[in-house]
């Protein structure tokens, strides 16, 4: 048995799933556990467990600083979806490598060194079967697995060759139940939990590679597709086209936001960074003037929406309506999440918003305005200048 009663461990997707398992299963035996997801546990969680919440899609790895030094990290953050490739929107391409390969690789880089020497370290990351074998139907998914299962294998390779003890786990497993992304409406821990353990134990003996099921059905699985892979994809595509399981339904939440952003300063930008930590796609109106504000604006149109376009955060700008609303009535985004600053809340105009939405699956989120710097207090000092002159 590891003794971990005085380490720390990371968990990337640890709120729902196998990954919220395994984050309660090591708050058992660690001093402290760091959950890091885009959403809030559904379950209570125990005091020696602390969330962040981080959306992997905006790539930004700054948040491993906060959470300083670690002794174990999990990573099982990931999605994807069965549907014919030529649903795939580009928007789902550029995120499922961003958050199943491209944040797990930068994630496994940044604690890498570590691994390498000879105190103990412990790490496992979410692969899949999809990324060993053909995976039509799910070919984008299985893409991104595959470059998570090699970068796996040869890591482990040149911890060897260094002389380190510690290995990286690659779970690829097919399907197992209990768990969000495989279809339930809940997390069911006691499905879970079996899993979760054996995973945590299958680390802590260093192990490079483990396929849940394998002998009971994996390893027919993969004999199959080592024999006739051509054959094997067909069947596999056969499979899920009849199963019904294949969806047209995109994998993104869009959210929107509109406002002037004259004289662009960090409120605009903290806002614009929490938006995108709830969705996917980000889209921006910008106002053509301040006249609904009975202000003036100092920052032409085009350059203002330039400004807007320029910032990571952001996915798409388009040209704003007077009402939010109006831009989903009208189809021009659909979106799934509506931002605005909390002094709009209660007002007669969000009232109306949040009736209108209300059997429309679509959540309005209320951000504090940043204390500081304001377009308010900006404007206030170009006048005096403009007054001194």
């Amino acid at each position: 048995m590891v003794d971990l009663k005085d380490k720390k461990a990371l968990v990337v997707g640890g709120s729902n799933g196998i990954g919220l398992a395994i984050a309660l299963a090591l708050s058992k035996q660690c001093a402290r556990v760091v959950v890091v997801d885009r959403v809030v546990p559904d379950n209570a969680m125990p005091e020696n467990v602390d969330v962040l919440i981080h959306n992997l899609v905006d790539l930004d790895m700054s948040f491993l600083d906060s959470v300083g030094e670690i002794n174990v990290l999990i990573i099982t953050a990931g999605f994807g979806r069965i549907a014919p490739f030529e649903s795939v929107l580009p928007v789902e391409i550029d995120n499922e490598f961003k958050v199943n390969a491209v944040a797990v690789t930068k994630i496994v880089s940044h604690y890498f060194v570590q691994m390498k020497q000879t105190a103990d370290f412990f790490c496992a990351v979410m692969g899949s079967i999809a990324g060993l074998i053909s995976s039509p139907m799910i070919a984008l998914y299985g893409a991104t697995k595959a470059a998570i299962c090699k970068l796996t294998e040869s890591l482990n390779i040149e911890l060897e060759a260094s002389g380190s003890q510690n290995r990286i786990l690659n779970v690829s497993p097919g399907s197992f139940k209990g768990s969000k992304f495989n279809g339930s409406a809940a997390n069911h821990l006691d499905q879970l939990s079996p899993l979760a353990d054996e995973i945590l134990n299958r680390m802590f003996a260093r192990e490079c590679l483990f396929i849940p099921e394998y002998e009971s059905v994996y390893k027919g699985v993969l004999d199959r597709y080592a024999a006739d892979a051509r054959g094997f994809g067909l069947s596999s595509y056969h499979y899920k086209q009849e199963s019904g399981r294949a969806s047209n339904k995109p994998q993104v939440k869009i959210g929107y936001l509109s406002g002037t952003f004259d004289l662009f300063h960090i409120g605009h930008l903290n806002m614009l960074r929490q938006a995108k930590q709830y969705c996917d796609y980000l889209v921006v109106g910008v106002h053509k003037d301040a006249s609904h504000k009975g202000k003036e604006t100092f920052i032409p149109l085009a350059e203002r929406m330039d400004i807007v376009r320029n910032i990571r955060y952001v996915d798409e700008v388009i040209l704003s309506l007077p009402e939010d609303d109006d831009i989903y009535k009208h189809g021009i985004v659909k979106y799934d999440y509506l931002f605005v600053g909390s002094d709009y809340k209660g007002s007669e105009r969000f009232n109306r918003y949040e009736a209108y939405f209300a059997d429309k699956n679509v959540k309005i989120i209320y951000f504090p305005y940043t204390k500081g710097t304001s377009s308010t207090q900006l404007r206030e000092a170009l006048d005096a200048v403009r007054k001194e002159k």
